[in-house]
């Protein structure tokens, strides 16, 4: 329930009243916690190995960190979509929504103004007698104007703070939304990077699988000239046959994979699926990982990534709207006025006579509604807990995927070095089994498990080298990269 009280003084006193309230608006507090940014403890170096040599951000900044790639056209991908992308600009409208919300917020800190005015003409009898006209008396009627302008104004005085904590709390929405359209394009980027180097991967699987299948026609040919020369079974034509059309029957799937990365990449470009189909056609070899990285330490997390900076405003924005709700717990001092002119003439518009005013301070207080503003209370407090809950939990799931990544990283260089020692033999072993075979000292057999495993081996190379490039892609991403931090600072 809302008790209004209405002050009204003599003209000499209101000057004085103005002045006494004034001061207490500009003097008073402002109700409510004080927000610190919350501290929470990482460790001071990374757990896991560092499976790269480490540079500092400084050194090499991980505001553009897809150029250690060295591939001009990832590169390029990447700039069309900081420009065009759909979730980036959707990201950007919401930051200027946030803004104007803001402008709204302090809007209430000053006094609003309107300006008004009318024109009114009525007409009634001289007489208010109803039986003046049939008794014979007079029937004149009068018509009268009335011209009023004017400006109305109102003015809040923030005497406990209210009001300015809701700027506050709107200042901190803002950031919330600029660091979340900074997140986005943390994740853009990720993004276009991982699908460019699973294109190239699965280029690359098809022409390995292609130069298999050419390898395998080869064995299949030549062994159905040992077979024409009775030197070679039916079932040594039927095994090789039947590794060709194996072989063959895993490129249509590749293909499929391939164009639909294609398609990803043009959707995140803001373009249509098949609008890059004739640019990335073409094969070209699997981005590789630098020699080294900008890893930093676990500190520098907090100040880089954006999920975590956006979790700390938002969990600003929820302390201030404490202040906003305790806020409701004392009186609220309005100042209204008006002035203008009124008169029944144009003639008259500008005589001092046809001036009027009004001015008069006011209190409202919710007197009898403590209950709710208590648990208005409660509820913006829990409302912060959670967000200083979700704060801790975004930095340690930020602290983890940096970790994993270094695992990942680390053990996937291991793995890779041991496929590359694969692939040599299995190509050794490939050359001397058809040799063995084709001088009649070994079956066929021995051939085709070769060749099986010297496919499944360079595919396995394939994939181990995009994921060490993928990993290093999730690797930038876990640690914010992507953005300017120096344009925040």
């Amino acid at each position: 329930m809302l008790y209004s009280i209405t002050l009204k003084r003599r003209f000499k006193s209101i000057p004085a009243l103005m002045v006494v309230l004034c001061l207490a608006a500009s003097l008073g507090c402002a109700v409510g916690p004080d927000f610190r940014p919350p501290e929470m403890p990482v460790p001071a170096a990374w757990a896991g190995p560092v499976p790269l040599p480490a540079v500092t951000p400084a050194e090499k900044n991980l505001a553009r960190w897809w150029t250690v790639f060295e591939d001009h056209r990832l590169a390029s991908l990447i700039e069309d979509a900081v420009e065009s992308n759909l979730d980036l600009k959707l990201a950007e409208a919401r930051v200027r929504q946030a803004r104007a919300a803001r402008g709204i917020a302090q809007s209430f800190l000053a006094p609003t103004v309107d300006a008004q005015a009318s024109f009114q003409r009525s007409e009634a009898p001289v007489s208010s007698s109803a039986t003046a006209g049939r008794l014979g008396g007079s029937t004149e009627r009068v018509t009268a104007d009335q011209y009023v302008a004017g400006f109305d104004a109102a003015w809040e005085l923030d005497i406990f703070g209210g009001l300015r904590r809701s700027v506050e709390a709107a200042d901190a929405d803002l950031q919330a939304s600029v660091e979340t359209r900074r997140d986005v394009l943390v994740t853009l980027t990720a993004e276009v990077a991982r699908n460019y180097i699973d294109l190239r991967a699965f280029q690359e699987r098809i022409s390995i699988a292609r130069q298999n299948l050419d390898a395998q026609k080869h064995s299949a040919k030549l062994t159905r000239q040992r077979f024409e020369g009775g030197f070679a079974s039916g079932l040594d034509v039927a095994n090789a046959e039947a590794q060709v059309a194996t072989t063959a029957a895993q490129i249509p799937s590749l293909e499929v994979s391939a164009q639909q990365a294609i398609y990803s990449l043009g959707v995140l470009l803001g373009r249509e699926p098949a609008a890059l189909v004739p640019d990335l056609a073409p094969t070209l070899a699997i981005p590789t990982a630098p020699p080294s990285a900008p890893i930093g330490v676990p500190s520098d997390l907090l100040r880089r990534r954006p999920d975590i900076r956006q979790a700390e405003a938002a969990a600003h924005a929820a302390a201030a709207r404490i202040g906003v709700a305790k806020a409701e717990l004392f009186p609220r001092f309005l100042i209204t006025g008006s002035v203008g002119i009124r008169s029944n003439e144009l003639g008259s518009w500008f005589d001092w006579s046809s001036r009027l005013w009004n001015f008069g301070p006011s209190v409202s207080w919710r007197v009898f509604d403590m209950g709710r503003v208590r648990s208005e209370i409660a509820q913006r407090e829990a409302q912060e807990e959670q967000s200083l809950i979700l704060f801790q939990k975004t930095v340690l799931t930020a602290l983890q995927e940096v970790e994993d990544t270094l695992i990942a990283l680390d053990k996937e260089q291991e793995r890779r070095k041991a496929l590359v020692e694969a692939v040599v033999f299995n190509r050794k072993a490939v050359d001397l089994s058809i040799k063995l075979y084709t001088e009649g000292q070994t079956d066929f057999l021995n051939v085709l498990q070769a060749q099986r495993s010297l496919f499944v081996t360079e595919e396995a190379l394939a994939l181990s080298t995009r994921n060490l490039s993928t990993n290093l892609v999730a690797l930038f991403k876990a640690l914010g990269g992507g953005w300017d931090l120096e344009e925040a600072e």
